[in-house]
């Protein structure tokens, strides 16, 4: 008899819906149908089921072509790419537990690599406004029961994240905002007219680059002063009218995307956007928010902050202590400069999202994707190691975009002989150990422990 499985957490976006509901195969390995879920969410889980997946490693050969190796060979072949190496760099964690980066972590400290995830091409910018002003945040619950008044601002959530409107921003009917979307006011600030902004009250269509300048005559319009007629190609009267809106909000939202972090100003249109948060709430209250996109690309920072001190860009590679400075030691500057002799992609596609050029100097040295499905960065790798999928086949802690951490639930199996994320790196850490004679400082959880052989033996 088949079965439902509740509150079942979406492995998709940083929305991280936990209210999915999961119809499973009596046998418990196949999932049959997905409720609630947006439909890439839906596509995530049935994906999982596939029988086209991959269930071995692979590795590439002289000819070119891959050949399938067992995980022993897998673990061993990258604990030696990492003790070789002078700086190798592990990238991505878009799209796998917090245990798992907690474990990578151990691996990069002992074999002394780069560790950097998405937000160094994404939200790094939010990451370095918020060191400078603050984040005067809250959770999307708040957002839900209080915000008559929220603001999109260079993202497009219709798209990015399907179910964020109808679950926490405009939709949803809460505690103090039991009319839905008829008690709330949507302002959408983009220069194109994207599927949000076709929602929104007001759609200022701000010219491209000029994010700051819209910011700043805001705060002016705040403070009580004067504008140009037009500023970054809106209307005086549209800037007025829309930073009346917000001044007369109960509760305010502002959500903001990588059309503040990928456009002129970068950092510096974060930093202004906490400091007209900060300024309206001299006159109402407000929240501000950055739309991170993977389901836990918010986790790698608060699990290396833990371990480190630091969130992103950490350099390990000195041996005494970490360190940090986006630009040096960023993902995409290492690989321009040709520093990395090393890279490992997990859970993200750096071969699709870093420019042609970082790809190549990276396709010079060893380079290893793991990941459950195939992608851009699979298909040019040296080594591909699949592995289950969090959230379908492999419970873990992730955080979702308002920092709030979430248990997500294990539905189903993963094909047989396929392991987890964190199980791979626990065994990549007692290889290193092995290889280096050193003692483990750590203790594996249960089941993790299982020796690898060396490769040929």
């Amino acid at each position: 008899m088949p079965k439902i499985v509740t509150d079942v957490g979406c492995p998709y976006c940083g929305a991280s819906c936990d209210d999915l509901e999961i119809l499973v195969s009596d046998d418990g390995k196949k999932i049959l149908e997905v409720y609630n879920a947006c439909a890439i969410g839906n596509e995530v889980f049935h994906h999982a089921s596939s029988p086209d997946r991959l269930k071995r490693p692979r590795l590439r050969q002289p000819d070119g072509t891959y050949q399938e190796i067992s995980y022993d060979e897998a673990v061993d072949y990258t604990a030696k790419v990492l003790l070789k190496a002078k700086k190798p760099l592990i990238y991505g964690f878009g799209s796998t537990n917090c245990e798992a980066m907690s474990a990578v972590g151990r691996v990069a400290e002992k074999s002394g690599a780069v560790l950097d995830n998405c937000a160094s091409i994404c939200h790094g910018p939010s990451f370095l406004a918020i060191f400078d002003n603050g984040y005067p945040s809250c959770t999307l619950g708040e957002v839900k029961n209080r915000a008559d008044v929220v603001v999109f601002w260079g993202c497009n959530p219709m798209h990015a994240h399907p179910r964020h409107t109808s679950r926490y921003s405009i939709f949803p009917r809460g505690f103090f905002t039991e009319k839905g979307q008829r008690q709330r006011k949507m302002i959408s600030i983009d220069p194109r007219e994207t599927e949000t902004a076709k929602l929104a009250d007001i759609h200022l269509m701000v010219q491209q680059g000029h994010d700051y300048e819209l910011f700043d005559a805001f705060r002016t319009v705040l403070r009580g002063h004067d504008i140009p007629d037009e500023v970054a190609g809106i209307r005086k009267e549209a800037i007025l009218e829309a930073a009346g809106i917000m001044k007369n909000a109960r509760f305010g939202m502002i959500f903001f995307g990588m059309g503040c972090t990928h456009t002129d100003g970068r950092n510096h249109n974060v930093d202004i956007a906490i400091s007209l948060t900060r300024d309206l709430n001299t006159v109402a209250k407000y929240s501000i928010m950055a739309m991170r996109g993977h389901y836990n690309i918010a986790g790698p920072g608060q699990v290396w902050s833990w371990q480190f001190g630091f969130p992103y860009c950490i350099d390990l590679t000195k041996g005494t202590h970490a360190h940090m400075n986006p630009g040096e030691t960023s993902s995409i500057d290492l690989a321009m400069r040709d520093e990395v002799d090393a890279f490992i992609n997990i859970g993200t596609d750096a071969g699709a999202h870093f420019p042609i050029d970082a790809v190549k100097h990276l396709r010079k040295h060893p380079f290893i994707t793991i990941d459950p499905n195939i992608c851009m960065a699979s298909e040019i790798s040296d080594l591909h190691i699949p592995v289950a999928v969090v959230g379908v086949e492999e419970a873990g802690v992730v955080y979702r975009m308002d920092n709030v951490p979430i248990q997500f639930k294990k539905v189903v199996d993963p094909p047989e002989g396929v392991i987890s994320d964190e199980q791979l790196f626990d065994r990549v850490y007692l290889r290193i150990c092995e290889l280096t004679e050193t003692e483990p400082t750590w203790i594996p959880a249960k089941g993790h422990a299982k020796a690898p052989v060396t490769a040929g033996q």
